[in-house]
């Protein structure tokens, strides 16, 4: 059931759209910070996409603190930190920092898959690099492997 969760974060930050519905449940019920809250995998998903859609990269740190599962269904607390950087803001860094309280069912079908999300943010910054350290250590890329 972890690598639902991981999996979760590092869809977004590749934009793998298809990849994060996969571990996002049909009837998943979630809230993100103070945003009302939303019903649907489908519904989260183009919620994420929409609210990534500006975003030059991405960079999501979870750290699963605890699991309490009881059979086909869990409890994870997750702590979180992300890093975004913003095609209308490049040369900044958003960084937030929150706790994922999430509740995750397992089917036959769709192995693990996250079925309620709140995400409760605890801090939100803007990074700039006044030193020049970004291009001093070879800046930002390739953001791929070649093939």
């Amino acid at each position: 059931m972890a690598d639902a969760i991981y999996r979760y974060a590092s869809c977004i930050d590749r934009r793998d759209m298809a990849g994060l519905r996969r571990v996002l449940a049909d009837d998943m019920w979630a809230q993100y910070g103070n945003s009302e809250p939303m019903t649907g995998g489908d519904v989260v998903a183009a919620w994420i996409d929409s609210a990534t859609a500006d975003a030059v990269w991405q960079h999501h740190l979870l750290n699963v603190y605890h699991i309490d599962l009881a059979g086909d269904r869990a409890r994870a607390l997750v702590y979180h930190t992300s890093y975004q950087g913003f095609r209308d803001d490049p040369e900044v860094a958003r960084v937030l920092v929150a706790r994922y309280h999430n509740e995750l069912t397992r089917s036959a079908s769709s192995g693990w898959q996250i079925s309620r999300l709140v995400f409760e943010i605890l801090w939100s910054e803007r990074r700039t690099d006044p030193t020049g350290s970004l291009a001093a250590v070879g800046g930002r890329g390739p953001l791929v492997l070649p093939t």
